[in-house]
């Protein structure tokens, strides 16, 4: 299959690389364009323009990282244009439910079909293939595309008609991740506070009661403290803390723990970690902890 590719950053890279690896044609565009050459290593096609990954009637996937990289490459017409009528983009990032559903409705007016479809995993299990999809969007567009989202993951998990759905189940997801990674990170700093071997504490935890892959492979970040090998970078993760509070706006309902989380990032992101991994929020409880300074 001919596919376009627009995104070529950590979770865009794998995904790149695989769908090569299994045979298709991949023609790939990025905001920076040294990124995008790069994947010509692993025989992806760079492009120089978003539009010119498009093929009439064909399949374009996204990993972008946010509602305005989204609204920027859509804003002109130019790439829906060239998908046109008949044409099926699948968007993988992780956005506001509003943003879904403009973009959707600009696509239904150009005759593409709009597949909500965010990731749930880290680039390692992008990798890997053991990542899972949330999907939204009309039944015969998921069809067409549902056999390829199975063959580059583990599952797919259907929330629906309408995209923003898949984003408002996506950004719960990652809220619910946040809300373990501070759990952790507070009962850590507590335990090796008091004199506590860390890792003896986290190998309990990881093999009893929160034995899953979301304790496990968190809590060996948290207790290696190896936010240094970025997997999803910090400053994003406020855009996604963000984000819950305004679903959870929309939904005429509140999450305190947000705003917990919100200064917590906000926080991290003053101390010059926003490069960093999103569990260096981390740092902060070990703060409050007297571990650090």
């Amino acid at each position: 299959m001919n596919i376009g590719f627009l995104g070529a950053g950590l979770m865009s890279a794998p995904m790149v690389a695989n769908l090569v690896a299994d045979g298709h044609a991949v023609r790939v565009w990025n905001r920076t364009a040294e990124k995008a050459a790069a994947l010509g290593t692993v025989g992806a096609q760079p492009m120089a323009t978003a539009a010119e990954v498009c093929e009439p009637g064909g399949v374009v996937m996204s990993c972008l990282a946010d509602d305005a990289a989204l609204d920027a490459v859509f804003a002109t017409g130019d790439v829906l244009s060239a998908l046109g009528q008949g044409g099926v983009h699948v968007s993988m990032s992780t956005i506001s439910a509003a943003c879904a559903a403009r973009l959707a409705e600009a696509h239904a007016l150009a005759g593409v079909d709009y597949v909500a479809a965010p990731v749930l995993g880290r680039p390692e299990a992008v990798q890997a293939r053991i990542q899972s999809w949330i999907v939204a969007g009309r039944s015969e567009a998921k069809a067409r595309v549902v056999g390829l989202l199975e063959q580059l993951g583990r599952k797919v998990f259907d929330f629906g008609e309408q995209p923003a759905a898949a984003n408002v189940a996506k950004v719960n997801f990652n809220f619910l991740i946040v809300s373990a990674v501070e759990a952790m990170a507070e009962a850590f700093s507590v335990v090796e506070k008091s004199g506590l071997d860390p890792h003896a504490f986290y190998e309990m935890v990881a093999s009893s009661a929160f034995s899953c892959p979301l304790y496990q492979n968190y809590g060996k970040i948290l207790v290696d403290q190896s936010w240094d090998q970025v997997g999803f970078k910090l400053f994003l993760g406020l855009k996604d803390v963000r984000l819950a509070q305004e679903t959870a706006s929309a939904a005429d309902a509140r999450m305190p723990l947000t705003d917990l989380f919100e200064r917590r990032f906000l926080s991290a992101i003053e101390a010059g970690l926003g490069e960093k991994d999103w569990t260096a929020v981390a740092v902060e409880s070990r703060v409050d902890a007297g571990l650090i300074s």
